[in-house]
């Protein structure tokens, strides 16, 4: 895959005095049907997360509070993302190495994936996945 397929994608906003409303619908404001959501909280100071890939999981990252920076990796370029608007996200696509850092205080992460959880769809090891783009058409 190629780092250039991962995007920032612009969400709904509802603007009004009481307070805005963003909402996301699969396979229309992102381009996958979401199987299943999870969010980090409580970061420490100076934490990273991510490290990994996935074989085949689709994932959009939003930060739903603070701001936070994504370092998105093909194996030949890499992109840092900086996230701090609930109305905009991170669509990252599989086969992308991807870092979670730069988290502010108070940072809340929503992501929203399209497969349930499966440790096997994850390489772990950076020179698994390197190995393993080597490997693909």
């Amino acid at each position: 895959m190629n780092i250039d397929l991962c995007a920032i994608i612009d969400l709904p906003k509802i603007s009004d005095p009481r307070g805005n409303l963003t909402f996301i619908e699969s396979n229309r404001h992102i381009p996958f049907e979401i199987r299943r959501v999870y969010y980090l909280y409580d970061v420490p100071g100076g934490a990273e997360r991510g490290g990994h890939a996935h074989k085949t999981l689709h994932q959009f990252l939003i930060a739903m509070s603070g701001s936070f920076d994504v370092v998105l990796d093909d194996g030949r370029n890499k992109k840092r993302v900086h996230l701090n608007r609930s109305y905009y996200g991170l669509y990252i696509c599989p086969m992308i190495w991807r870092e979670l850092d730069n988290f502010s205080s108070g940072s809340v992460c929503m992501v929203l994936s399209s497969n349930f959880y499966n440790e096997s769809d994850y390489y772990r090891s950076y020179e698994e996945y390197l190995a393993a783009l080597e490997m693909s058409p």
